[in-house]
């Protein structure tokens, strides 16, 4: 199997550098013949990348501790399910799935394309992901290789990182780097639409369901990255402005951003360099996150320390950048419309300030990750930023995207009236005012906190002032009852319909944050057998203690009651493990959540006594953030779902 996964990754980069040759020589030669030569060799890599993932996978399912990374990331003890989590737990892993998604992607690409090999700007995009596709196979064969042998047969592997051994492994990595594979194919569609001498509006038709579904996978992956740091590392928090979580953040922002902006150049036929200009970014920016991950440069609890790849991923995005904008600047005036923004009280204009404000926010978030090297290029010591510093810079420029996001669909398109302005915006703000009264006198005086649950209740009135006109019209159009109108207009204009629901959920969102951050209790102490510990209306009492085996692991377990206001609740358990081959012990949370609150409970140590230190907090509306995130993806993927329309049958007559 080592030699099968050598050999497959050695054909596919044959196959890969083959498909370059064929259609450079096609474009040169502007031969049909030589272009679907190169198409069908991009359409066979997956064969073959498919081919050395599963030789990896039977290498970690068996134990083949003869194999480097098998050795790094597994054990004996090690459950079969966590196994073949491994396969993407280091770095060369994930590379592999790296490129064998891309791989299958590109595959996808050289089929929806098969009726289009005449039009200028194909060969190119095949070109560019068979580019791609060549940077991450040479760094597989040649540099990380995943199949690499030990002298020796190694007993046992050194183990999975504690931290990893959670459900969460499953789909967060995955995930995120099919967000980040994704923006391959709306890099190379843009690419291809300028070296191709055709930069209109049809490339953006075509990368629309890539984009917005790239934008999904990323998203859920932020999200599971969030709710797995929440119940695994035990600080009671779920996003600390980590570098490397900055670094998924960012090509995140400048994608919202892209998607916003296609919607106008698709409607109005603008803003076609600066869509150019946001998709080669949210493409270099991807690879900016994985270079910050295996180059070590900063200190993360994610990355895979200083690798040797940095210099290889630097390279590689300084030429996709270098290629992007220089082709902007040369296919510049075969950009530029005709058309512009009529009006600055416009719905275009909203979309422009929003783009503005997402941008403001990526860039800063990137500033804040990169002051380190900045200040040890300067001054010589690395000074870092830590949470408070995003906290202060970017939660007002998120409270002004609140505001840009809705007011967006009280406007109206190239020019609004006075008359239709005082229309639309009466109901949104009569509730925005009783809303925010009813906060003031709800005790919710704080600044920051009032704005964003007030910003939060003004966007859901203008997304339901939406549904409910939309819905009115169609009742009287069509004459059908409210109940089934609703669903009926929502499924018919699901495109439009989507990106209110998304906005939803980033209401539900905000009002979690909030609630989590303004207003969380906490309180720790040391314990003895039937002493209690309060924390806001909850008591909890410790009851025992316990040591047992479990698998691949030692466990040391507290149990607890609980009781609120006096009344007993239930009963909680909290553990301390400590892995085979894991110098430290993991603190495992106990939780207790509900559509109000969090309880959340850990055992940082545990004396000789059976004494327990325990660590409670009260974390309110957390679960408000799980549902908004998936509210938002729902929305996402409703705004993408092809329309079907029925073929019709015409007899013979």
């Amino acid at each position: 199997m080592v030699e099968l996964g050598n050999l497959s990754q050695y054909a596919a980069l044959g196959f890969a550098l083959g498909a370059i040759i064929l259609l450079v020589g096609g474009i040169i030669r502007n031969d049909f013949r030589y272009i679907m030569g190169g198409r069908r060799a991009l359409a066979f890599t997956p064969l073959f990348t498919t081919m050395a993932a599963l030789s990896l996978t039977y290498l970690f399912a068996t134990d083949a501790f003869q194999v480097e990374y098998v050795m790094s990331y597994s054990d004996r003890a090690l459950p079969f399910f966590y196994k073949l989590t491994a396969f993407w737990a280091g770095q060369d892993g994930s590379l592999l799935f790296w490129v064998w998604t891309l791989s299958l992607f590109a595959a996808v690409v050289a089929f929806n394309t098969r009726n289009e090999l005449e039009q200028r700007p194909t060969p190119y995009i095949y070109l560019v992901m068979a580019g791609c596709m060549v940077f991450f196979l040479f760094l597989l064969t040649r540099v990380t290789n995943p199949f690499e042998l030990l002298p020796f047969t190694s007993r046992d592997g050194r183990g999975l990182n504690p931290m990893l051994q959670n459900p969460g492994m499953i789909f967060h990595p995955p995930t995120l780097f099919l967000g980040y594979v994704g923006f391959t194919v709306p890099f190379a569609y843009a690419l291809g639409a300028m070296m191709g001498g055709n930069p209109d509006e049809s490339w953006l038709k075509k990368i629309r369901v890539w984009s917005v579904l790239s934008w999904v996978f990323l998203t859920i992956g932020i999200i599971l990255g969030g709710q797995w740091a929440y119940v695994e590392l035990g600080w009671g928090g779920y996003w600390a402005w980590d570098p490397v979580e900055n670094a998924s953040f960012i090509p995140w922002l400048v994608a919202t951003a892209f998607i916003h902006t296609s919607i106008i150049q698709e409607r109005r036929n603008i803003m076609r360099v600066w869509n150019m200009v946001l998709i080669v970014l949210t493409f270099v920016l991807c690879l900016f996150g994985t270079y910050l991950v295996r180059s070590g440069i900063l200190q993360s609890v994610h990355d895979f320390g200083a690798t040797g790849l940095g210099g290889y991923f630097l390279v590689f995005m300084a030429g996709a950048a270098l290629l992007g904008f220089g082709l902007i600047v040369f296919s510049y005036q075969r950009l530029r419309s005709e058309h512009s923004i009529e009006s600055y009280l416009s719905r275009e204009s909203t979309f422009l300030f929003n783009n503005v404000i997402l941008l403001a926010l990526a860039f800063a978030t990137l500033f804040g990750t990169m002051f380190p090297l900045l200040s040890e290029a300067v001054t010589g010591n690395k000074v870092t930023v830590s949470q408070p510093f995003f906290n202060r810079v970017n939660t007002p420029l998120f409270l002004l995207l609140l505001l840009i996001t809705g007011l967006c669909p009280l406007i109206g398109w190239r020019k609004a009236s006075a008359s239709n302005l005082r229309k639309n915006f009466l109901l949104p703000a009569a509730v925005t005012t009783a809303g925010g009264l009813g906060l003031f006198i709800a005790g919710i005086r704080e600044v920051y906190p009032f704005l964003a649950v007030s910003l939060s209740i003004f966007i859901a009135s203008t997304i339901f002032q939406e549904f409910w006109t939309g819905t009115r019209a169609r009742v009287r159009l069509t004459g059908e009852g409210a109940l089934i109108a609703f669903p009926k207009l929502v499924w018919k204009m699901r495109s439009r319909y989507g990106g209110f629901v998304a906005h939803l959920g980033v209401v539900l969102m905000v009002i979690g944050i909030t609630g989590s951050y303004a207003y969380k209790q906490e309180n720790q102490a040391t314990l003895k057998q039937g002493q209690t510990i309060a924390v806001g209306d909850y008591t909890l009492r410790y009851d025992r203690a316990g040591t047992y085996s479990d698998r691949n692991r030692e466990v040391q377990a507290a149990e607890f009651s609980i009781f609120r206001d006096g009344q007993y609740l239930d009963k909680m358990r909290t553990e301390r493990r400590f892995y085979t081959n894991a110098e430290q012990p993991t603190t495992e949370v106990s939780l207790r959540s509900t559509l109000l609150e969090d309880l959340y409970v850990t055992m940082p140590a545990v004396g000789e006594n059976q004494e327990v230190t325990l660590k409670v907090a009260v974390n309110p509306l957390v679960i408000w953030v799980w549902i908004g995130g998936f509210v938002m993806v729902f929305g996402g993927i409703m705004s993408i779902i092809p329309r079907f329309t029925r073929r019709e049958i015409i007899p013979h007559v």
